[in-house]
């Protein structure tokens, strides 16, 4: 196994997630030392469940934290009792295959947070950390929704504060990092690049990005090295 060392744990550092949807994306992110991967595939859907195959083989060579997107489709965050069946049986195969952690997220007919289907599946992840992705910016009462997302045993919120890119959505992001007062960790995606970063990095411990080129699902590599430079750097106005 090629071991990459993780800034996951160090205190005072700045962490990153990468959104990578696909095999390549993914060791591009690991060597370039991104703190967690976001596993998925399809950035056209707006990511979906990856291959099994490629978490497997992800495993063997490297052991930095790989979060596996749970996501039957793209399109709404509303599924069917068929749709909700496949995702527990997702979730449940890539917990054997040693997902590290799990993203998803379920709302109801009427965009609130649906308690019991997620409540169900972080069940089903035994205590491996959950994320409730960027489905959440579409809820009615981020307030409410909020309280449901923790009660259900998430671990992180995704979420761009309702607007993109998330630099417009600051605001609102602020506002829910007080409420959630530690209780769960408010992770910013959506648009973030290493010109809006620093705004981001003085307040909040981690940031997702998939720092693609546009109308690609390749890495920029140029930016992910500005990202992680601004990361790793002192805390300066630029």
């Amino acid at each position: 196994m090629q071991t990459m060392k993780s800034n996951e744990n160090k205190e005072g550092t700045a962490k990153l997630e990468i959104a990578c949807f696909n095999e390549e994306a993914a060791m591009i992110a690991a060597n370039e030392g991104a703190d967690r991967i976001e596993l998925c595939e399809s950035y056209s859907l707006g990511g979906i469940t990856p291959a099994i195959e490629t978490l497997q083989r992800l495993k063997v060579k490297y052991d930095i934290p790989i979060y596996v997107m749970i996501r039957p489709r793209g399109g709404d965050f509303i599924y069917n009792d068929e749709e909700f069946l496949q995702m527990k049986d997702e979730l449940a195969t890539f917990y054997e295959a040693g997902a590290d952690g799990f993203v998803f997220g379920i709302l109801t007919p009427d965009l609130k947070i649906d308690v019991l289907r997620n409540r169900e599946l972080v069940d089903l992840a035994k205590g491996k950390p959950c994320t409730f992705h960027r489905a959440f910016d579409l809820v009615q009462d981020d307030v409410i929704a909020m309280e449901e997302v923790i009660s259900c045993g998430f671990t992180t919120i995704l979420s761009s504060g309702g607007d993109h890119p998330a630099i417009k959505g600051i605001s609102t992001l602020m506002e829910m990092k007080n409420r959630a007062a530690g209780r769960i960790t408010i992770l910013v995606g959506g648009g973030v690049r290493s010109r809006n970063l620093m705004q981001f990095k003085r307040h909040f411990d981690f940031v997702h990005t998939a720092s693609i080129k546009p109308g690609t699902e390749e890495i920029d590599v140029k930016e992910l090295r500005a990202i992680k430079a601004i990361l790793d750097g002192p805390d300066y106005t630029l």
